[in-house]
């Protein structure tokens, strides 16, 4: 372990050693040992004209990005910000939040991502977590940290989009005073040089928690750059593809999916504001998209819109929706003349860990193989690796440098817990067939997925709690007909007390982000408990929809798209 400005994180990607034969990573390597930064520079160095991005803005070509980033850093760095330090960002996509990803590399600083419809006490554990030096955000993100900063610790304050103090409809009050962010573009300093390796930190992402709250994933530079090099090794990419996505900034794949990926590949990437299901597929015509990702819910999405005449007319050769059903594959192929590829499995912890080649044979439903660099197995509760085609949870460890996150930020515990026996475990099961081929069952730990996002169920519960008229709460999964999960809160109300269903949503509406409100409500005398007084959720799973359960989105209780981020 070692410690980096009062954070600690266990350093743990290469414990595994070698298998004692050569470990062949081919083209999937050739990042390894790289940083971001240096990365972009050689890259812009190569190709300064290059048109690389754009996300509701002009091109911004390599070199313009190159040279706008080194003077943000610099700027940050004026700002006392040094190696080591965190930099929290809280911003829809946007095109500053591209430069800033590019920027705090750059310092040696740590990027902090956070999910932008954060808000309350999953806002507060975060940054309590994180400790950054710099907050970085639009009003909106500015209006939601407002009741946390005075025991942040936050030092320095810089708003996105608007003048400092005032928000965009003129509210100076609202919002803390902040550095307005054109001030770092102009910053005429010049970047101090930095010592950074491979191995340093470059981002921590959240993800959610199994038996606690959500957790973040220290990811070095060196796994940062080298991931998406394994999907190029598979064909998900090719040389000068045109990357197109919606897929949030603040999530790895957003960062890693799409930037990273056009950056390996000597393309350009197409970074939407936010997705739409009715224009998804039009954007992709107009933009000359070759190489396009999402997640599965953005695939059902779009299919329920009303078919056009020209739906088939794009350049498309890649499109990915995970997961994707064969349903929606064949659905989709049928539609739009291209057949989605989801073979593929990972985490912030490792990712791709399995994956399909799109240029080969075709396995739809499963996971893929193993990806270079990795050892997957499937063990028992006792560790023992399962024979071929039965259950077991699937553990991870690496071959290589730089496939794996080096632990969990300031959570020793639960680094050493996730990798017990020198394997990570990703509390997922699965089974392999005789071919090699991985496929999901289940998963087993207690969080949930809703709206593309990891929902914590013990974060969850405990934000629930704060209402004062709850004696106890478990929330668990339920299906959902957009695939993942809806949510169900069942809840054991005070004696005495009621709650009617209108001032239970407005509890939810201002303290949880809108993916965890819960779809479902049921009021229970008790929870079922074992002899340890720990609830049993499989019961609670088992007991599903019941004729006393209340469904909040079906009675018009939804949060509309344009109140999400509403403090």
């Amino acid at each position: 372990m070692h410690d980096i400005r009062g954070g600690t994180v266990s350093t743990v990607a290469n414990l595994a050693p070698n298998n004692g034969g050569e470990t062949r990573l081919g083209e999937a390597g050739k990042h390894v040992g790289r940083v971001f930064g240096d990365w972009l520079r050689e890259e812009a160095g190569l190709d300064p004209d290059r048109h690389f991005v754009q996300c509701a803005s002009p091109w911004m070509t390599l070199g313009e990005l190159d040279r706008l980033s080194d003077r943000v850093a610099a700027g940050l760095q004026q700002l006392g910000v040094g190696k080591g330090d965190r930099v929290a960002v809280n911003l829809p996509n946007r095109i500053e939040y591209v430069v800033l990803i590019c920027a705090i590399a750059k310092t040696g600083a740590i990027q902090v991502p956070l999910n932008t419809y954060l808000r309350g006490e999953f806002l507060r554990h975060q940054l309590v977590q994180t400790t950054p030096r710099v907050y970085i955000g639009d009003a909106q993100a500015l209006r939601l940290l407002a009741p946390l900063l005075s025991d942040s610790g936050i030092r320095d304050l810089v708003l996105v989009g608007a003048s400092a103090g005032a928000g965009a409809d003129g509210d100076r009050a609202a919002l803390p005073d902040a550095l307005p962010y054109v001030e770092l573009e102009k910053c005429g300093a010049d970047l101090r040089p930095v010592d950074i390796g491979s191995d340093d930190v470059c981002v921590i992402i959240f993800t959610s928690g199994t038996t606690g709250a959500s957790k973040g994933c220290t990811i070095t530079h060196g796994y940062y750059c080298n991931l998406v090099t394994v999907f190029v090794d598979y064909g998900w990419y090719e040389p000068g593809d045109v990357v197109f996505g919606a897929n949030p900034l603040f999530h790895f794949s957003g960062q890693t999916w799409l930037v990273a990926a056009a950056l390996a590949v000597r393309g350009s990437v197409v970074v939407e504001p936010a997705f739409s299901a009715r224009t998804y597929m039009a954007r992709i015509r107009e933009t000359g998209a070759t190489a396009a990702m999402g997640m599965g819910a953005m695939g059902l999405a779009i299919l329920a819109t009303p078919a056009l005449a020209d739906e088939r007319n794009h350049r498309l050769r890649h499109i990915t929706f995970m997961p994707s059903s064969p349903d929606l594959i064949r659905a989709f192929a049928e539609r739009f003349g291209i057949e989605p590829f989801a073979e593929v499995f990972g985490q912030s912890e490792c990712w791709p860990a399995l994956l399909g080649d799109p240029r080969g044979p075709r396995c739809p439903g499963s996971m893929g193989t193993v990806t270079p660099g990795l050892q997957v197995k499937l063990m028992d509760e006792e560790g023992r690796e399962v024979p071929v085609g039965q259950v077991g949870e699937i553990v991870i460890r690496p071959d290589a440098p730089h496939r794996l996150f080096s632990g969990y930020w300031n959570n020793d515990a639960a680094t050493v817990e996730a990798f017990r026996d020198l394997w990570h475990h990703t509390g997922d099961s699965g089974r392999m067939d005789e071919r090699g081929y991985f496929w999901f069952v289940d998963r087993k730990k207690d969080s949930l997925r809703r709206r593309g996002e990891n929902v914590s169920s013990v974060e969850l519960e405990t934000a629930i709690m704060k209402h004062t008229a709850f004696a106890a709460v478990a929330v668990h999964a339920v299906p959902s007909e957009l695939s993942e999960d809806d949510i169900k809160a069942c809840i054991v109300l005070r004696s005495g007390v009621t709650v009617d269903l209108a001032e239970l949503f407005e509890f939810f509406r201002h303290n949880l982000p809108y993916y965890a409100i819960p779809r479902y409500v049921e009021y229970f005398d008790e929870l079922p408990v074992n002899v340890n007084g720990r609830v049993q959720k499989f019961k609670l799973r088992e007991r599903g929809i019941t004729d006393t359960t209340v469904d909040l989105q079906a009675l018009g209780f939804v949060v509309a798209r344009s109140d999400r981020r509403a403090p």
